[in-house]
């Protein structure tokens, strides 16, 4: 009865959000903090002045021992922790190992009797295995022995010092963002900017070296929302909510075939705990307020999850003018346009997952999206034909609203071997959308006097539903092997209806476009890691893809289907302690969304009209990547270089008519070549200043080969970004943090896009009580709005836009937790779910499909409120794809107290009566806990010890080291 109460009240809460347009699910609040309560030494014990298994006079028998140790969260490999043989008769212990780079451990020659084994490492709970019983002929295998992280609250200790904001792993990059305490009330485009590789502009579209062909998935999931617009997406994701950010540069052959660029996987934070938690987060700015809530409930093996969040963006004004010359017909047109926009979004989900036994679990979720965004706009246009020039006026209404539903349940065995594991993912999702626009019309005359000449409108409403089965399996060979195989199928449907209407004219027709979409998949891949810490992945995936498509009143398109072989190799070589060089090759592919597909005609602007092309086929890529990184002491730096090649590329197709119409479409007339190089680090000054920054730079090569001579057309060039972040932690609570990013011009196939720069500062007040805190945050601050400019050029014509921004914000925030927590040694078992990320959507660049809207330039960016980009208009669309087997990190707590290991030391075990209590080394240090390196290790040379409590963290640990232990699944 108590939890039927409970999940009502959390119900009943989050309903309030639904009203409210404001943002926020909970993430704030600070990471909750363990127990409470003093450290103490972990159980009494007897006197050793010797490590176990070194006494001349230690038993020795036949008996053997063996078994591999796991993290009891993320089930990843336990590397050289403790483990001592205890006497149950006299409680001493009598032989000792550590576990190898794989997590396991063995011990030979065991005298027969009764022992228990102590296990300890540190950041972990000291564990006790009992009741072992060894006799002349026992080979013992204890299989599996999942290690809790330990969460101890010392109330006399601070951890002076951050740990580090990006780790590095084999085929990946991640960005910890809930240390980030700048993007606090904004979204997960906030969050995209400081990520070292990704740039995000001012609508909020995201690319990934200068490729706009990525994949987002949110915790391992797409989203049918993703395909119409990842900017849109990404709105809906507050950046309280995020706990980190995974770019995948060289996906393998697991991962769906497209994303040419790469994937991004946003990691949302989780809970772990037994018990009820509620979050609440709110903020309120002069350009938005938002407000979220989110709650947890778990008892025994069972946990529910119930969270919403709303968000209003107010005062978005915008203003913009365009110029477009004809070079061989005579027009020139000059545009005006003075514009309001008004956004709201809205996320609300429920989770429930059940351990059925301790090999066994499931999992299932629904989460329904909403994103309502009204434009006005005001559209002055001055129209010159030779030496004639007609002045008028339209107001236009834009209205774009969308709704997602997704659906999920999941299946995950474990079998008999470690790693051995089968999955079986579904997933359901639909997005509902309707694009429209309204114009009134009006001409001018000479003193501005306006004469109503009629209404021109457009109706687009579209769905777009997805459903995906996917099973996977793995299991290792032998000791240093991985062998990956699974099967895929994701089925589509897309329906997008439209109608016009025009009281000065004859309407065009109402059509429609149903399109169907059908992929079938299958992967092999295969991992070997050596212990010379060299590790290969090579792997081919084979996808084949049907469509079946009709077009209003033309009927059947007659589209091939076509299938599509895609290999992978990546291949990484740890040196020393500091050292780690990766080599990737990928072929990736690209479908085209329903924002290239849809026929639709988007003229909102009359004289900027666009057209989609459902007769696209999809883009092939071929990617090589070399790169490098090293850390010594607190300093940390990365290189990587890559070269993308991408032939049959969907590119605009402009045209223009003798009166100066634009009209762009899409086709498959692109050929693209990139050759870049991103550098990245930070260091950590006096453990509580930490600096980081980076350049990205590459040189574009662009061509076409329309057979239309008009139409050819290349451009090349260098373009350069950079970034910059600082932080300081300061006593009792308080954090600053500020930074900036900037990226020059960048170009494109018929022209260049002006630079921008973004900057951000802000300032955090953690309570005591570590339950809430408060925040100030400032963008943009110094100057009121700026200018962008975008230049294109064809040999038919000219257009130059320039677009005012006006995003100088500034917003208050607060977070609070309310409930009980208990951390327990429950096993949170990793999930599998779908990923598909096969689908060319709107995620960047300025050639993504037309929404609806009157502005103008080629895009013009609507305003960004504080900490939340506005996003590109598109029609509904196919969704993108990704691949099911990512993993989402596991927030893992650990003792504050627990240092990084010293490479050069080797462990040792002092007498009882020479240990001394724990003291305070600093007289400031004040309780707090913080986030391990999850890859930290001792010296491997290191001999087996006692277990003893661990010593004090070093907060300045040093970024992962991509793991050479036995493969794992990403």
């Amino acid at each position: 009865m108590k939890l039927v109460l409970r999940i009502t009240l959390l119900t009943l809460l989050t309903g309030f959000t639904s009203t409210a347009f404001a943002q926020f699910p909970g993430g704030g609040g600070g990471r909750p903090s363990g127990g409470g309560g003093d450290f103490q030494r972990g159980g009494d014990r007897q006197r050793q002045t010797a490590i176990p298994g070194t006494l001349d006079d230690a038993p020795k028998g036949s008996g053997k021992i063996k078994g591999i140790l796991v993290d009891s969260i993320s089930k990843k490999p336990v590397e050289f922790a403790t483990l001592a043989l205890v006497d149950t008769k006299t409680n001493n212990p009598i032989d000792g190992t550590t576990t190898d780079e794989k997590g396991q451990f063995s011990l030979s020659k065991v005298a027969s009797g009764n022992f228990n084994i102590l296990i300890s490492f540190i950041g972990y709970k000291t564990k006790t295995v009992k009741d072992i019983k060894i006799d002349r002929k026992t080979d013992l295998d204890l299989g599996s022995i999942a290690l809790a992280p330990d969460v101890v609250q010392l109330k006399e200790v601070e951890v002076v010092g951050m740990a580090q904001m990006i780790e590095e792993k084999v085929d990946r990059l991640v960005y910890n963002a809930e240390k980030d305490i700048t993007s606090k009330g904004g979204d997960a485009s906030d969050v995209m900017k400081k990520v070292p590789m990704l740039t995000v502009d001012l609508d909020g579209n995201v690319s990934l070296r200068g490729s706009s062909n990525v994949r987002v998935l949110i915790n391992n999931k797409p989203s049918t929302i993703i395909a119409t617009s990842v900017a849109d997406a990404l709105k809906q994701i507050p950046a309280d909510m995020i706990k980190s950010v995974e770019v995948i540069t060289s996906p393998s052959a697991r991962y769906d075939a497209e994303g040419s660029a790469g994937i991004i996987n946003i990691v949302t934070k989780k809970s772990t705990i037994q018990g009820g938690t509620l979050n609440v987060d709110t903020g309120i700015g002069n350009r938005g307020s938002n407000l979220g809530l989110r709650g947890n409930y778990r008892v025994g093996k069972m946990g529910f999850s119930l969270g919403g969040f709303g968000r209003f963006n107010y005062n978005m004004p915008g203003k913009s003018e365009n110029l477009q010359v004809g070079k061989i017909e005579n027009f020139s047109i000059r545009q005006t346009t003075k514009s309001d926009n008004r956004t709201a979004f809205g996320s609300y989900n429920l989770g429930w997952d059940y351990e059925i036994d301790s090999k066994t679990s499931l999992s299932a979720g629904v989460r329904y999206g909403l994103r309502n965004m009204k434009n006005t706009q005001e559209l002055t246009t001055f129209n010159t034909q030779g030496t004639s020039t007609t002045t008028s006026y339209r107001d236009v209404d834009v209205k774009d609203l969308s709704g997602t539903w997704d659906v999920n349940v999941d299946y995950l065995k474990t079998l008999g071997k470690p790693q051995q594991e089968l999955s079986i993912s579904t997933q359901f999702s639909r997005n509902n959308r309707t694009n429209d626009y309204d114009a009134n019309v009006f001409a001018l005359s000479t003193n501005q006097i306006r004469e109503m000449l009629g209404s021109q409108g457009n109706n687009n409403s579209s769905h777009n539903q997805e459903s995906t089965v996917q099973l996977d399996y793995q299991t290792p060979i032998k000791e240093n092997q991985l062998l990956e195989i699974g099967g895929k199928g994701i089925f589509r449907q897309v329906v997008s209806n439209y109608d016009y209407y025009n009281t000065m004219g004859t309407p065009q027709a109402a059509s429609n476009l149903d399109y169907d979409q059908n992929v079938a998949a299958g992967y092999f891949s295969y991992t070997l890691s050596t212990k010379s810490r060299f590790t290969i992945k090579a792997g081919t995936r084979y996808e084949y893809t049907s469509i079946n498509a009709t077009q209003g009143e033309q009927g059947s398109l007659n589209l091939p289907a076509y299938g599509n072989l895609v290999p992978s190799i990546n291949l990484s070589q740890t040196f020393g302690k500091g050292q780690t060089v990766k080599l990737a090759y990928n072929r990736r592919l690209q479908r085209p969304g329903i924002q290239f597909l849809n026929p639709n005609v988007n003229a909102a602007n009359p004289l900027n009209v666009t057209v989609g092309n459902p007769n696209l086929s999809p883009e092939l890529t071929d990617q090589v990547e070399l790169g490098t990184s090293f850390f010594k002491n607190s300093v940390y730096v990365n290189v990587s270089t890559f070269a993308r090649f991408t032939n049959n590329s969907i590119e605009s197709i402009r045209t223009t008519s003798p009166e100066g119409v634009i009209t762009t479409t899409y086709g498959n007339i692109g050929e693209k070549k990139n050759v870049g190089v991103n550098i990245f680090g930070n260091i950590t000054f006096f453990k509580k200043w930490q600096v980081g920054g980076g350049f990205d730079a590459y040189y574009a090569n662009l061509s076409n080969n329309s057979p239309d001579i008009s139409l050819q057309s290349s451009n090349s060039g260098f373009v350069l970004s950079g970034r910059f972040r600082t932080s300081l932690t300061i006593k009792n609570g308080w954090g600053l943090q500020g930074g900036g990013f900037m990226r020059g011009r960048e170009v494109q196939l018929q022209g260049t896009q002006a630079g921008f720069r973004m900057y951000d500062l802000g300032i955090k007040k953690d309570f005591k009580n570590k339950r809430g805190s408060i925040g100030f945050g400032m963008e943009n601050f110094l100057a009121p709005s700026f200018k962008m400019k975008t230049s294109l050029e064809s040999r038919t014509f000219t257009q130059n836009n320039t677009n005012y921004l006006f995003n100088r914000g500034f917003r208050v925030n607060f977070s609070y937790r309310l409930g009980k927590m208990t951390f327990t040694e429950q096993k949170t078992r990793r999930r599998k779910s779908i990923n598909n990320d096969d689908q060319k959507s709107e995620g960047g660049g300025m050639d993504a499909g037309g929404g609806q809207s009157a502005a103008p330039a080629i895009t013009v960016p609507t305003n960004r409120p504080a900490g939340s980009p506005a996003g590109t208009r598109t029609q509904g669309g196919l969704r993108s794809a990704t691949d099911s087997t990512l993993r989402s990190p596991r927030e893992t707590i650990v003792n504050p107290n627990a240092a990084r290991p010293d490479s050069a030391a080797k462990p040792m075990v002092a007498p009882d009566s020479l240990k001394a209590p724990v003291t305070t080394p600093d007289s400031t240090i004040k309780p707090a806990t913080t986030l391990p390196d999850s890859t930290m290790r001792p010296d491997s040379t290191a001999r087996p010890a006692l277990p003893v409590q661990p010593m004090k963290q070093d907060s300045t640990a040093r970024p992962v080291v991509p793991a050479d232990s036995i493969p794992k699944k990403e």
